[in-house]
């Protein structure tokens, strides 16, 4: 069966979202890199939760890329994403580029996995007026 426009797009928006993880977020802390630790203690949090937060992150996103445990994967990237946005919060960061940088993650997350899943679409229809 050919999938549909609309589930190609939400599997590109997956991709997209699995692939910046990896890079921006994933990567530097699971390769120690300097940067990682540096952004976690000018935040306010001890340098040893690099490798933790990094491996979270790894794990929710093998969740989410899974479709069966998408769903998962997707509820436990969103708290570790509003974690990020209330840390953000907390050290009154710039507020477009900042704060709400998670929420953006989250919606081009969630996007496509309801653009990509049938069964999501059916529990939150998008109605036309």
């Amino acid at each position: 069966m050919k999938a549909s426009p609309m589930v190609w797009t939400g599997r590109v928006l997956t991709g997209l979202f699995a692939l910046f993880m990896l890079g921006a977020s994933i990567a530097p802390k699971l390769l120690g890199m300097p940067v990682a630790a540096e952004t976690m203690v000018a935040l306010g949090w001890k340098a040893d939760y690099v490798l933790m937060i990094g491996l979270m992150e790894l794990a929710f996103l093998a969740l989410y890329l899974f479709p069966r445990t998408s769903f998962l994967g997707a509820v436990l990237m969103t708290g570790l994403l509003g974690g990020a946005m209330a840390t953000q919060v907390r050290v009154e960061s710039p507020l477009l580029s900042h704060e709400l940088f998670s929420l953006y993650l989250g919606l081009f997350m969630w996007g496509g996995l309801w653009l990509r899943d049938p069964a999501l679409r059916a529990q939150f229809p998008f109605r036309r007026a």
